[in-house]
């Protein structure tokens, strides 16, 4: 955290194709390393055997996957008097966002199909029919902030 001034948030230019700047970030939050072309190209690839397999618009499927992941609860440690406990605490628009990419993409590689357009095209359809490995990660979470309601009154 900065001293003297507040961090400036620059601001993220659309991806070339669809002109959207969720897709921009996405594709920014997978590439590896710096290359983001190939980053671009997955995901470019996976839009293309999304629209084969669903005949839908694939920026509409891949919205509705993002919106399906995102939590709207989280559960925070904070150690009160000798002990820690999980707190449960809203999770903001933008880090909902940022951690529904971060499960996306860490489940999609996880996945056993041949190519990473494969594997990110099956896991965002998944999601956008409230199924598959991300999905439950997010029932996950709630389920731990459901249990750790009882923390709440010590929220910072």
């Amino acid at each position: 955290m900065p001293r003297k001034k507040k961090a400036v948030i620059r601001e993220v230019l659309p991806d070339p194709i669809y002109q959207d700047v969720v897709l921009s970030k996405f594709i920014n939050c997978l590439m590896k390393k710096g290359k983001k072309s190939i980053a671009e190209k997955i995901v470019y690839g996976a839009f293309d055997i999304i629209e084969e397999k669903t005949k839908q618009p694939p920026l509409e499927v891949f919205k509705t996957a993002i919106n399906n992941v995102r939590p709207q609860l989280k559960v925070v440690s904070r150690r009160v008097g000798g002990s820690n406990y999980q707190i449960p605490m809203e999770v903001s628009e933008k880090n909902g966002q940022a951690l529904a990419f971060r499960w996306i993409i860490t489940y999609a590689r996880a996945r056993n199909e041949k190519s990473m357009d494969e594997k990110l095209a099956a896991e965002l359809i998944a999601a956008s029919k409230n199924e598959g490995a991300s999905i439950k990660k997010r029932e996950d979470t709630h389920k731990m902030a459901e249990a750790n309601k009882a923390f709440a009154h010590l929220r910072f």
